[in-house]
């Protein structure tokens, strides 16, 4: 497969349609919401960031798909047994006055919903990320969540792709920012939870989505041989014949990789075994990844013509890359993988 490099210049032409699709390292393409000719309720745009370990992890999220807006955390911890509460404010018809910023280099993103008690920042600060945030009921049972990370990039490098649909004016837009090195806490309830030894990673997306589609994605945020690693595997939509958004993490360098396919089990009846051990392959064999779940964040919100139904994994990683002709062997590293399908 001969991937193509995104040049710099405008993401879009006059006709609303990606100038070119393909990836690079860095945004090298202009985002720019007036310059979207679909329909004003397709547009989609977010700030996803996890933040973890093999013991806990936090995520936040920020998103205005146009025809609703949510904002959402999941704080989960791995023991035996496992735990996740999660809780979303979500507004109708807010059409991007979220005002998320059109490119991740810059720019603050603050949402408050003061009858709720919630209060979510995400903000540069000397050249680094802070998230703070308070939930003041948080939970089903209600219970405090507050935040405060100070993240730093560990490499100059990201995972950036353009990616068309074949549906004219619909696009992809999306960067990974990985090995993300954390310090601060969040707090739940009364327990405090420390992420000065975590790693995370930024899914920034930007774009104007089909109606329906599934999305394949894995990440993994973590340190071998004492230096960062991780990667960020993906697909199922959109025309990926000028890229595909696989790379590989190591140290300051990164390593772009053709196919991906993730092997999910079945059961008997045919469906997804999510929770049984799943394997990582590419075409060419520079890969080979085995993954054992240790849970799943599950929710499918159906509500007639709108659904999500999402498959979050996560567990434990072993397995090896081919990268510059050499084998680079892991094992017992964590991440997630995650399978969702939305009618949205």
């Amino acid at each position: 497969m001969e991937q193509k490099l995104l040049t710099p210049g405008p993401l879009l032409d006059e006709n609303g349609d990606l100038v070119e699709a393909g990836y690079a390292n860095s945004l090298v393409k202009t985002y720019d919401r007036k310059a979207i000719k679909a329909g004003k309720y397709r547009i989609k745009e977010w700030d996803y960031y996890y933040i973890g370990n093999a013991d806990y992890g936090l995520a936040l999220t920020i998103a205005d798909n146009s025809y609703m807006s949510l904002v959402s955390a999941s704080v989960l911890t791995f023991g035996a047994p496992c735990f996740e509460r999660t809780s979303s404010d979500m507004a109708w018809f807010t059409k991007g006055k979220l005002g998320l910023p059109s490119t991740s280099k810059e720019g603050d993103l603050v949402y408050e919903n003061k009858k709720k008690g919630i209060s979510f920042a995400f903000k540069h600060e000397n050249g680094k990320r802070r998230l703070i945030g308070t939930w003041d009921k948080f939970g089903k049972d209600g219970e405090l969540l507050r935040f405060d990370v100070t993240l730093e990039e560990t490499s100059p490098n990201s995972m950036v792709i353009a990616t068309p649909f074949k549906k004219k004016k619909h696009f992809y837009y999306n960067q990974k920012i990985n090995c993300l090195k954390a310090n601060g806490y969040f707090k739940f309830g009364e327990e405090i939870f420390d992420l000065g030894k975590c790693y995370g990673v930024l899914d920034w997306g930007r774009g104007v989505w089909t109606y329906k589609n599934t999305w394949y994605w894995s990440s993994l945020n973590s340190t071998l041989k004492g230096k960062p690693f991780g990667w960020n595997l993906g697909y199922g939509f959109g025309d990926t014949s000028n890229a595909s958004e696989n790379m590989v993490f190591y140290g300051d360098k990164v390593f772009k990789l053709d196919d991906v396919r993730f092997d999910i089990p079945l059961t008997a009846d045919g469906k997804d075994d999510f929770m049984a051990p799943w394997t990582f392959r590419s075409l060419g064999g520079d890969i080979r990844i085995d993954f054992q779940p240790i849970y799943n964040r599950h929710a499918d919100t159906n509500a007639l013509i709108i659904r999500s139904n999402q498959n979050q994994v996560f567990g434990l990683f072993k397995g090896y890359f081919l990268l510059d002709g050499q084998e680079v062997y892991f094992e017992d590293l964590p991440g997630f993988a995650e399978k969702v399908y939305n009618k949205w």
